[in-house]
């Protein structure tokens, strides 16, 4: 099973506004940046986007090591799926999960058994290099989804 290191970034200008998601996949011997965004969105999504779209780019199963500098995805990710799923995609206070949509292709991706995956938090802007590539290509998407009419 291969190894790779995946960095993932989402940015907004606006919460909503236009957003952009980024990521760097880096293996022993290749590297693959991927980057996306939308006119209208939030910051939240674009982070989601930036994993899922990540995890949808590797072609056989790897070990993964998913660096991400938000918590939102960390902790729904690590701590809080569980229980929305249980209550049928309900949060604790029954109101419905925001962003279910994203929540369900991520975790389908995730619990596929496909991939072993280790979360990692990473503070954002804070020199790491993944993350400030991720970052960086965040920021393309955000451009991209500005130039799209």
């Amino acid at each position: 099973m291969n190894s790779i290191e995946i960095y993932t970034d989402g940015a907004c200008k606006g919460n909503p506004g236009p957003g952009g998601w980024g990521a760097l996949l880096k293996s022993a011997d290749a590297q693959r940046e991927l980057f996306g965004g939308e006119r209208g969105t939030t910051n939240n999504r674009m982070e989601m986007m930036a994993v899922i779209e990540a995890l949808a780019a590797l072609k056989r199963p790897c070990k993964v090591t998913l660096h991400v500098d938000s918590q939102y995805v960390l902790k729904g990710m690590t701590e809080w799926l569980p229980g929305w799923k249980a209550r049928g995609w309900k949060t604790a206070a029954k109101a419905p999960v925001k962003n279910v949509d994203l929540w369900q292709r991520l975790d389908a991706l995730v619990n596929s058994g496909t991939h072993q995956i280790a979360w990692r938090w990473v503070r954002g802007h804070n020199g790491d290099p993944g993350n400030e590539r991720a970052d960086e290509l965040a920021n393309r998407g955000v451009a991209m989804a500005l130039r799209q009419a």
